[in-house]
């Protein structure tokens, strides 16, 4: 049996179901994931807060753990696409522009839900890579994407770790958030662009529009 308090089973088959509450549904339960943690939640919570009856999210999601999975997966379905991404020419410039007041609001709340996770997230390794995927992967892949076109158009030795530095940001902002207690804003993240990762791919501190 798995470690999601043992609850997660197999799904069963049936009647094709109604599906189109289902983001309201999911949305509710990482509200209260990020509100209460893993341990404090509960199916009857998610229901009451998404204004859905009981039976219809038991039908659904047999189990708290295949509701949190589900909802944690979900996350990522809104997450950039990498064709839109900037490119202003420059790796500091598309480091800047991706600094957006939504981005910055998205991010923090994908991290909250990360901190409701903490607690499941050593026993339950599907979980874990559904976090992984939803919450870090998607800003680990932005990061990746930038410095391998700055290492193409020849900006940035193509020496440069991209795999490692491209941790170095969400990672911080994780601590920050998650840890230290204090907001992800921009003047932090400018700073960690221009104080850590411009200098750790051999471009230095550039003294440019904040």
């Amino acid at each position: 049996m798995t470690q999601l308090d043992t609850d997660v089973v197999a799904p069963k088959l049936g009647r094709k179901r109604d599906h189109t509450r289902d983001p309201e549904i999911l949305d509710a339960a990482l509200e209260i994931l990020a509100e209460t943690g893993y341990d404090g939640m509960t199916i009857d919570m998610v229901a009451a807060r998404a204004k859905a009856g009981k039976a219809t999210l038991y039908r659904r999601w047999p189990s708290k753990g295949e509701l949190v999975i589900d909802a944690v997966a979900c996350m990522k379905k809104g997450d950039l696409d990498p064709a839109h991404l900037p490119d202003t020419g420059s790796l500091r410039g598309d480091l800047i522009a991706m600094i957006k007041p939504h981005s910055i609001e998205e991010g923090e709340r994908k991290l909250q839900i990360m901190a409701g996770l903490t607690s499941m997230l050593s026993r339950a390794p599907e979980l874990a890579d559904a976090a992984n995927a939803a919450i870090v992967e998607p800003r680990v892949a932005v990061n990746r994407i930038l410095m391998q076109r700055a290492v193409d158009r020849g900006e940035i030795s193509a020496d440069c770790d991209i795999g490692t530095l491209s941790l170095i940001s969400p990672s911080m902002a994780a601590y920050r958030v998650l840890i230290l207690r204090k907001p992800v804003d921009r003047e932090f993240l400018v700073s960690l662009i221009d104080g850590v990762l411009m200098p750790a791919v051999g471009l230095g501190h550039q003294a440019a529009p904040r």
